[in-house]
Protein backbone atom coordinates (compact mmCIF):
# COMPACT_ATOMS: atom_id res chain seq x y z
CA UNK A 1 0.00 0.00 0.00
CA UNK A 2 1.23 3.46 -0.74
CA UNK A 3 2.00 5.57 2.21
CA UNK A 4 0.66 8.89 0.40
CA UNK A 5 -2.58 9.64 -1.58
CA UNK A 6 -1.45 10.24 -4.56
CA UNK A 7 -4.26 8.24 -6.69
CA UNK A 8 -7.05 10.74 -7.74
CA UNK A 9 -10.35 9.82 -9.63
CA UNK A 10 -12.39 12.72 -10.93
CA UNK A 11 -15.54 12.07 -12.42
CA UNK A 12 -17.55 14.64 -13.79
CA UNK A 13 -21.23 14.97 -12.68
CA UNK A 14 -23.86 13.78 -14.69
CA UNK A 15 -21.79 14.08 -17.59
CA UNK A 16 -24.15 13.77 -20.79
CA UNK A 17 -27.19 15.72 -19.14
CA UNK A 18 -25.27 18.31 -18.31
CA UNK A 19 -23.56 18.89 -21.47
CA UNK A 20 -26.99 18.74 -23.00
CA UNK A 21 -28.45 21.41 -20.78
CA UNK A 22 -25.38 23.64 -21.27
CA UNK A 23 -26.12 22.99 -24.86
CA UNK A 24 -30.05 23.99 -24.51
CA UNK A 25 -30.20 26.09 -21.38
CA UNK A 26 -33.50 26.40 -21.51
CA UNK A 27 -33.59 22.53 -20.25
CA UNK A 28 -32.12 23.94 -16.96
CA UNK A 29 -33.99 22.93 -14.04
CA UNK A 30 -35.74 20.05 -15.74
CA UNK A 31 -35.70 16.31 -15.34
CA UNK A 32 -33.68 15.67 -18.66
CA UNK A 33 -32.84 11.88 -19.88
CA UNK A 34 -30.16 11.08 -21.84
CA UNK A 35 -29.73 7.83 -23.86
CA UNK A 36 -32.63 5.92 -26.28
CA UNK A 37 -35.77 6.89 -26.45
CA UNK A 38 -37.28 4.30 -27.88
CA UNK A 39 -38.92 1.08 -26.59
CA UNK A 40 -34.96 -0.85 -26.61
CA UNK A 41 -33.54 2.45 -25.41
CA UNK A 42 -31.57 2.39 -22.27
CA UNK A 43 -30.42 5.35 -19.76
CA UNK A 44 -27.22 7.13 -20.66
CA UNK A 45 -27.40 10.06 -18.18
CA UNK A 46 -30.03 11.85 -16.68
CA UNK A 47 -29.67 15.30 -14.54
CA UNK A 48 -30.27 15.03 -10.71
CA UNK A 49 -33.71 16.18 -10.78
CA UNK A 50 -34.29 12.96 -12.98
CA UNK A 51 -32.44 11.33 -10.40
CA UNK A 52 -34.93 12.20 -7.82
CA UNK A 53 -37.92 10.59 -9.00
CA UNK A 54 -35.83 7.04 -9.14
CA UNK A 55 -34.25 7.25 -12.86
CA UNK A 56 -30.34 5.96 -13.47
CA UNK A 57 -28.10 4.72 -15.24
CA UNK A 58 -28.51 1.71 -17.49
CA UNK A 59 -32.33 1.92 -16.51
CA UNK A 60 -34.46 0.96 -19.40
CA UNK A 61 -35.78 3.69 -21.08
CA UNK A 62 -39.45 2.65 -21.05
CA UNK A 63 -39.38 1.82 -17.19
CA UNK A 64 -37.99 5.53 -16.96
CA UNK A 65 -40.93 7.39 -18.67
CA UNK A 66 -43.08 5.81 -16.50
CA UNK A 67 -41.43 6.60 -12.98
CA UNK A 68 -40.86 10.37 -14.50
CA UNK A 69 -43.41 10.79 -17.39
CA UNK A 70 -42.75 14.96 -17.50
CA UNK A 71 -39.16 13.88 -18.09
CA UNK A 72 -36.97 15.46 -21.19
CA UNK A 73 -35.62 12.76 -23.08
CA UNK A 74 -32.70 13.65 -25.41
CA UNK A 75 -31.12 11.26 -28.01
CA UNK A 76 -26.90 11.30 -27.15
CA UNK A 77 -24.66 13.03 -29.35
CA UNK A 78 -21.56 11.30 -28.43
CA UNK A 79 -19.44 13.40 -30.82
CA UNK A 80 -20.49 16.08 -28.85
CA UNK A 81 -19.75 14.58 -25.23
CA UNK A 82 -16.26 13.57 -27.15
CA UNK A 83 -15.34 16.51 -27.70
CA UNK A 84 -16.32 18.22 -24.14
CA UNK A 85 -14.36 14.67 -22.94
CA UNK A 86 -11.11 16.12 -24.63
CA UNK A 87 -11.00 19.68 -22.98
CA UNK A 88 -11.52 17.75 -19.64
CA UNK A 89 -8.32 15.00 -20.58
CA UNK A 90 -6.28 18.42 -21.31
CA UNK A 91 -6.86 19.72 -18.12
CA UNK A 92 -6.21 16.10 -16.17
CA UNK A 93 -2.75 16.22 -18.18
CA UNK A 94 -1.67 19.54 -17.32
CA UNK A 95 -1.12 18.31 -13.99
CA UNK A 96 0.38 14.99 -14.28
CA UNK A 97 1.04 12.93 -17.66
CA UNK A 98 -0.08 9.55 -15.49
CA UNK A 99 -4.17 10.16 -16.32
CA UNK A 100 -5.88 6.52 -16.84
CA UNK A 101 -8.99 7.32 -18.56
CA UNK A 102 -11.80 4.74 -18.02
CA UNK A 103 -14.50 6.86 -20.34
CA UNK A 104 -15.13 9.79 -21.13
CA UNK A 105 -16.08 11.10 -17.79
CA UNK A 106 -13.73 9.84 -15.40
CA UNK A 107 -10.03 8.87 -14.91
CA UNK A 108 -7.68 8.22 -12.56
CA UNK A 109 -4.73 10.29 -12.30
CA UNK A 110 -0.93 9.80 -10.46
CA UNK A 111 -0.31 12.90 -8.82
CA UNK A 112 2.87 11.78 -6.78
CA UNK A 113 4.77 13.83 -9.26
CA UNK A 114 2.59 16.86 -9.26
CA UNK A 115 2.77 17.26 -5.53
CA UNK A 116 5.87 19.53 -5.14
CA UNK A 117 4.66 21.92 -8.29
CA UNK A 118 0.75 22.29 -7.51
CA UNK A 119 0.79 21.10 -3.33
CA UNK A 120 -1.00 18.44 -1.72
CA UNK A 121 -3.39 15.95 -3.28
CA UNK A 122 -6.09 17.82 -1.72
CA UNK A 123 -4.92 21.13 -3.41
CA UNK A 124 -4.81 19.16 -6.63
CA UNK A 125 -8.25 17.99 -6.29
CA UNK A 126 -9.37 21.44 -5.77
CA UNK A 127 -7.60 23.30 -8.55
CA UNK A 128 -8.71 20.48 -10.95
CA UNK A 129 -12.46 21.17 -10.61
CA UNK A 130 -11.96 24.84 -10.65
CA UNK A 131 -10.23 24.67 -13.87
CA UNK A 132 -12.77 21.95 -15.33
CA UNK A 133 -15.11 24.51 -15.02
CA UNK A 134 -13.56 27.07 -16.35
CA UNK A 135 -12.88 25.06 -19.70
CA UNK A 136 -16.54 23.93 -19.72
CA UNK A 137 -19.03 25.03 -17.54
CA UNK A 138 -19.51 21.43 -15.80
CA UNK A 139 -18.48 19.98 -12.41
CA UNK A 140 -16.38 17.48 -11.24
CA UNK A 141 -15.95 14.99 -8.26
CA UNK A 142 -12.54 13.97 -6.82
CA UNK A 143 -11.84 11.55 -4.62
CA UNK A 144 -7.94 10.50 -3.26
CA UNK A 145 -6.39 7.97 -1.67
CA UNK A 146 -3.37 5.60 -1.49
CA UNK A 147 -5.63 3.04 -4.15
CA UNK A 148 -7.46 3.04 -6.80
CA UNK A 149 -9.97 1.27 -5.19
CA UNK A 150 -10.64 3.67 -2.28
CA UNK A 151 -10.11 6.99 -4.75
CA UNK A 152 -13.50 5.43 -6.72
CA UNK A 153 -15.46 5.36 -3.43
CA UNK A 154 -13.85 8.64 -1.99
CA UNK A 155 -15.64 10.19 -5.43
CA UNK A 156 -18.56 8.90 -4.91
CA UNK A 157 -18.96 9.91 -1.58
CA UNK A 158 -17.92 13.60 -2.90
CA UNK A 159 -20.68 13.49 -4.90
CA UNK A 160 -24.00 15.62 -5.20
CA UNK A 161 -26.99 14.02 -4.27
CA UNK A 162 -30.51 14.10 -5.89
CA UNK A 163 -33.27 16.44 -5.37
CA UNK A 164 -36.55 17.78 -7.04
CA UNK A 165 -35.16 20.97 -7.34
CA UNK A 166 -31.67 20.31 -8.49
CA UNK A 167 -28.41 19.14 -7.65
CA UNK A 168 -27.37 19.60 -3.53
CA UNK A 169 -23.73 20.42 -3.40
CA UNK A 170 -21.97 17.11 -1.89
CA UNK A 171 -18.22 18.09 -0.23
CA UNK A 172 -17.05 18.08 -4.18
CA UNK A 173 -13.09 16.61 -2.89
CA UNK A 174 -12.92 13.54 -0.56
CA UNK A 175 -9.41 12.96 0.18
CA UNK A 176 -8.91 9.38 2.27
CA UNK A 177 -5.46 9.95 4.03
CA UNK A 178 -3.14 6.95 5.04
CA UNK A 179 -4.24 4.92 7.90
CA UNK A 180 -7.82 6.09 7.30
CA UNK A 181 -8.57 3.62 4.64
CA UNK A 182 -10.56 1.15 6.66
CA UNK A 183 -12.81 3.60 8.70
CA UNK A 184 -13.93 5.05 5.38
CA UNK A 185 -14.64 1.55 4.04
CA UNK A 186 -15.74 -0.63 6.94
CA UNK A 187 -19.35 1.10 7.33
CA UNK A 188 -19.95 1.57 3.64
CA UNK A 189 -22.89 -1.10 2.31
CA UNK A 190 -21.13 -4.48 0.89
CA UNK A 191 -22.50 -3.73 -2.46
CA UNK A 192 -19.89 -0.98 -2.39
CA UNK A 193 -17.13 -3.60 -3.52
CA UNK A 194 -16.48 -4.10 -7.02
CA UNK A 195 -17.58 -7.49 -7.92
CA UNK A 196 -20.51 -7.48 -5.51
CA UNK A 197 -23.77 -7.66 -7.89
CA UNK A 198 -27.40 -9.08 -7.50
CA UNK A 199 -26.17 -12.36 -7.53
CA UNK A 200 -23.02 -11.86 -5.27
CA UNK A 201 -25.24 -9.79 -2.98
CA UNK A 202 -27.97 -12.34 -2.03
CA UNK A 203 -25.94 -15.20 -1.15
CA UNK A 204 -23.45 -12.65 1.24
CA UNK A 205 -27.10 -11.59 2.72
CA UNK A 206 -27.50 -15.40 4.20
CA UNK A 207 -24.47 -15.05 5.73
CA UNK A 208 -26.29 -12.04 7.77
CA UNK A 209 -23.45 -9.30 5.76
CA UNK A 210 -24.76 -5.74 5.63
CA UNK A 211 -21.73 -4.13 5.40
CA UNK A 212 -17.40 -3.89 4.21
CA UNK A 213 -16.90 -4.28 7.96
CA UNK A 214 -19.12 -7.75 8.12
CA UNK A 215 -17.46 -9.22 5.24
CA UNK A 216 -13.64 -7.67 6.65
CA UNK A 217 -14.65 -9.97 9.85
CA UNK A 218 -15.28 -13.02 7.94
CA UNK A 219 -12.40 -15.76 7.32
CA UNK A 220 -11.42 -15.85 3.57
CA UNK A 221 -12.23 -19.21 4.01
CA UNK A 222 -15.73 -18.99 4.96
CA UNK A 223 -15.93 -16.25 2.36
CA UNK A 224 -13.94 -18.30 -0.43
CA UNK A 225 -16.59 -21.01 -0.10
CA UNK A 226 -20.02 -18.90 0.07
CA UNK A 227 -18.56 -17.42 -3.57
CA UNK A 228 -15.77 -19.44 -4.60
CA UNK A 229 -12.07 -19.46 -4.30
CA UNK A 230 -11.40 -16.37 -6.62
CA UNK A 231 -14.01 -14.07 -6.11
CA UNK A 232 -14.15 -14.48 -2.77
CA UNK A 233 -10.16 -13.93 -2.07
CA UNK A 234 -10.65 -10.88 -4.50
CA UNK A 235 -13.67 -9.53 -2.69
CA UNK A 236 -11.65 -10.15 1.26
CA UNK A 237 -8.84 -8.12 -0.21
CA UNK A 238 -10.52 -5.18 -1.47
CA UNK A 239 -12.41 -5.34 2.07
CA UNK A 240 -9.35 -4.94 3.60
CA UNK A 241 -8.34 -1.90 1.20
CA UNK A 242 -5.90 -3.96 -0.88
CA UNK A 243 -5.30 -3.08 -4.28
CA UNK A 244 -2.06 -3.10 -6.06
CA UNK A 245 -3.10 -1.86 -8.99
CA UNK A 246 -1.25 1.26 -10.57
CA UNK A 247 -2.56 4.02 -12.89
CA UNK A 248 -1.40 3.25 -16.16
CA UNK A 249 -1.53 6.33 -18.25
CA UNK A 250 -1.94 4.24 -21.95
CA UNK A 251 -3.69 1.35 -22.69
CA UNK A 252 -4.00 0.00 -25.86
CA UNK A 253 -7.26 -1.07 -27.31
CA UNK A 254 -7.31 -5.13 -27.96
CA UNK A 255 -10.12 -4.04 -30.70
CA UNK A 256 -11.93 -1.28 -32.42
CA UNK A 257 -15.39 -2.05 -33.20
CA UNK A 258 -19.61 -0.73 -34.18
CA UNK A 259 -22.81 -2.08 -32.98
CA UNK A 260 -26.41 -1.11 -33.30
CA UNK A 261 -29.50 -2.23 -31.68
CA UNK A 262 -32.78 -1.63 -34.26
CA UNK A 263 -35.67 0.10 -33.57
CA UNK A 264 -37.70 -2.84 -35.64
CA UNK A 265 -36.08 -6.25 -36.40
CA UNK A 266 -34.36 -7.46 -39.53
CA UNK A 267 -35.40 -10.41 -41.19
CA UNK A 268 -33.51 -10.33 -44.34
CA UNK A 269 -29.83 -11.36 -45.03
CA UNK A 270 -30.06 -8.29 -47.34
CA UNK A 271 -30.37 -5.51 -45.15
CA UNK A 272 -27.95 -6.89 -43.01
CA UNK A 273 -25.69 -7.22 -45.56
CA UNK A 274 -25.47 -3.39 -45.78
CA UNK A 275 -25.35 -3.15 -42.28
CA UNK A 276 -21.94 -4.96 -42.91
CA UNK A 277 -20.65 -2.16 -45.11
CA UNK A 278 -22.35 0.50 -42.87
CA UNK A 279 -20.46 -0.90 -39.68
CA UNK A 280 -17.19 -2.06 -41.39
CA UNK A 281 -16.78 1.23 -43.37
CA UNK A 282 -17.45 3.36 -39.61
CA UNK A 283 -14.52 0.67 -37.87
CA UNK A 284 -12.31 0.83 -40.68
CA UNK A 285 -12.34 4.84 -40.40
CA UNK A 286 -10.97 4.46 -36.50
CA UNK A 287 -8.45 2.01 -37.21
CA UNK A 288 -7.00 4.24 -39.42
CA UNK A 289 -7.55 7.19 -37.21
CA UNK A 290 -5.37 5.00 -34.70
CA UNK A 291 -2.62 3.84 -37.05
CA UNK A 292 -3.52 0.08 -36.70
CA UNK A 293 -4.75 -2.66 -38.87
CA UNK A 294 -6.77 -6.04 -37.46
CA UNK A 295 -6.72 -9.36 -38.86
CA UNK A 296 -9.71 -11.09 -37.16
CA UNK A 297 -13.25 -9.57 -38.24
CA UNK A 298 -16.19 -10.78 -35.63
CA UNK A 299 -19.97 -9.93 -36.30
CA UNK A 300 -22.33 -10.27 -33.10
CA UNK A 301 -25.88 -10.74 -33.85
CA UNK A 302 -28.52 -10.72 -31.03
CA UNK A 303 -32.04 -12.06 -32.16
CA UNK A 304 -35.47 -10.90 -31.00
CA UNK A 305 -35.24 -13.60 -28.17
CA UNK A 306 -32.03 -11.97 -26.95
CA UNK A 307 -29.91 -14.51 -28.04
CA UNK A 308 -26.59 -13.36 -29.01
CA UNK A 309 -24.04 -15.02 -31.36
CA UNK A 310 -20.59 -14.51 -32.46
CA UNK A 311 -18.48 -15.31 -35.80
CA UNK A 312 -15.00 -14.61 -36.69
CA UNK A 313 -12.34 -14.79 -38.97
CA UNK A 314 -8.83 -14.48 -39.12
CA UNK A 315 -7.40 -13.14 -42.16
CA UNK A 316 -3.62 -14.21 -43.19
CA UNK A 317 -2.71 -10.13 -43.17
CA UNK A 318 -4.19 -6.89 -41.17
CA UNK A 319 -6.51 -4.89 -43.13
CA UNK A 320 -7.97 -1.57 -42.54
CA UNK A 321 -10.50 -0.53 -45.68
CA UNK A 322 -14.04 -0.97 -44.80
CA UNK A 323 -14.17 -2.82 -48.27
CA UNK A 324 -12.12 -5.82 -47.26
CA UNK A 325 -13.68 -5.40 -43.26
CA UNK A 326 -17.33 -5.87 -44.91
CA UNK A 327 -16.81 -8.52 -47.15
CA UNK A 328 -15.36 -10.84 -44.29
CA UNK A 329 -18.41 -9.40 -42.26
CA UNK A 330 -20.63 -10.57 -45.02
CA UNK A 331 -18.99 -13.84 -45.49
CA UNK A 332 -19.88 -14.47 -42.09
CA UNK A 333 -23.58 -13.86 -41.96
CA UNK A 334 -23.80 -16.58 -44.50
CA UNK A 335 -23.32 -18.56 -41.57
CA UNK A 336 -26.54 -16.84 -39.52
CA UNK A 337 -30.35 -17.07 -40.20
CA UNK A 338 -31.80 -13.85 -39.55
CA UNK A 339 -35.83 -14.93 -39.68
CA UNK A 340 -36.85 -15.11 -36.89
CA UNK A 341 -35.34 -11.54 -36.17
CA UNK A 342 -32.47 -9.58 -35.64
CA UNK A 343 -32.39 -6.99 -32.61
CA UNK A 344 -28.69 -5.98 -32.52
CA UNK A 345 -26.06 -6.52 -35.23
CA UNK A 346 -22.19 -4.89 -35.13
CA UNK A 347 -18.78 -6.21 -36.55
CA UNK A 348 -15.16 -5.39 -35.07
CA UNK A 349 -11.70 -5.93 -35.87
CA UNK A 350 -9.06 -7.24 -33.50
CA UNK A 351 -5.53 -8.83 -33.46
CA UNK A 352 -4.31 -5.18 -34.22
CA UNK A 353 -1.22 -4.34 -34.85
CA UNK A 354 0.46 -0.97 -35.63
CA UNK A 355 0.91 0.65 -39.13
CA UNK A 356 -1.34 0.73 -41.63
CA UNK A 357 -2.51 -2.66 -43.22
CA UNK A 358 0.18 -4.06 -46.44
CA UNK A 359 -1.52 -3.53 -49.92
CA UNK A 360 -1.41 -5.95 -52.34
CA UNK A 361 -1.92 -5.57 -56.16
CA UNK A 362 -5.45 -6.73 -55.28
CA UNK A 363 -6.28 -3.89 -52.95
CA UNK A 364 -4.12 -1.02 -54.29
CA UNK A 365 -6.91 0.91 -56.11
CA UNK A 366 -9.10 1.03 -52.46
CA UNK A 367 -6.03 2.01 -50.76
CA UNK A 368 -6.01 4.92 -52.93
CA UNK A 369 -9.67 5.20 -52.41
CA UNK A 370 -9.61 5.00 -48.91
CA UNK A 371 -6.99 7.67 -48.45
CA UNK A 372 -9.36 10.39 -51.18
CA UNK A 373 -12.20 9.07 -48.86
CA UNK A 374 -10.17 9.90 -45.22
CA UNK A 375 -8.91 13.17 -46.83
CA UNK A 376 -12.72 14.32 -47.46
CA UNK A 377 -14.10 13.52 -44.06
CA UNK A 378 -11.36 15.35 -42.66
CA UNK A 379 -12.20 18.02 -43.91
CA UNK A 380 -16.13 18.08 -44.33
CA UNK A 381 -17.32 15.91 -42.09
CA UNK A 382 -18.07 11.73 -41.46
CA UNK A 383 -20.92 11.97 -43.55
CA UNK A 384 -19.81 13.57 -46.36
CA UNK A 385 -18.55 10.83 -48.63
CA UNK A 386 -19.43 6.95 -48.09
CA UNK A 387 -20.20 3.91 -50.08
CA UNK A 388 -22.64 3.60 -52.69
CA UNK A 389 -24.82 1.30 -50.61
CA UNK A 390 -25.52 3.31 -47.38
CA UNK A 391 -27.39 5.59 -49.84
CA UNK A 392 -31.07 5.27 -48.48
CA UNK A 393 -34.40 5.44 -50.84
CA UNK A 394 -34.44 9.42 -50.11
CA UNK A 395 -31.13 9.69 -51.58
CA UNK A 396 -29.20 10.39 -48.15
CA UNK A 397 -26.17 8.67 -47.29
CA UNK A 398 -26.27 6.87 -43.74
CA UNK A 399 -22.89 6.48 -42.21
CA UNK A 400 -22.18 5.25 -39.26
CA UNK A 401 -21.17 7.70 -36.67
CA UNK A 402 -19.17 6.16 -33.56
CA UNK A 403 -21.65 6.21 -30.19
CA UNK A 404 -25.08 6.95 -32.89
CA UNK A 405 -27.42 4.35 -31.02
CA UNK A 406 -25.33 3.72 -28.73
CA UNK A 407 -27.81 3.71 -26.24
CA UNK A 408 -30.60 2.34 -28.42
CA UNK A 409 -32.76 3.73 -31.26
CA UNK A 410 -34.92 6.84 -30.69
CA UNK A 411 -38.88 6.11 -31.07
CA UNK A 412 -39.16 6.78 -34.56
CA UNK A 413 -35.69 4.54 -35.16
CA UNK A 414 -33.47 7.56 -36.39
CA UNK A 415 -30.88 9.26 -35.18
CA UNK A 416 -30.01 11.99 -33.41
CA UNK A 417 -27.91 14.38 -36.38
Amino acid sequence: MRDEPSILHVDMDAFFASVEVLHDPSLKGKPVVVGGTGNRGVVASCTYEARAYGIRSAMPSVRARRLCPHAVFVHGRYDAYAEVSGRIFDVFRSFTPLVEGISLDEAFLDVAGARRLFGTPHDIAGEIRRRVFDETGLTCSVGGSTTKFIAKLASEAAKPSASFSGPVPGLGVKIVEPGDELAFLHPLPVQALWGVGPATLAKLERYGLRTVGDLAALSVETLVGAVGDSHGRHLHALAWARDERVVVSEQRAKSIGHEETYAEDKHERADLAREAVRMGDAVASRLRKHGVAGRTVTIKVRFHDFQTITRSHTLAAPVDTGHAIAQVASALLEQVDPSSGVRLFGVSVSNLQEGAAQLTLDDTGWGRATAAVDDIRERFGDAAVGPAALVDAAGRLRVKRRGEQQWGPGRDGGTAT
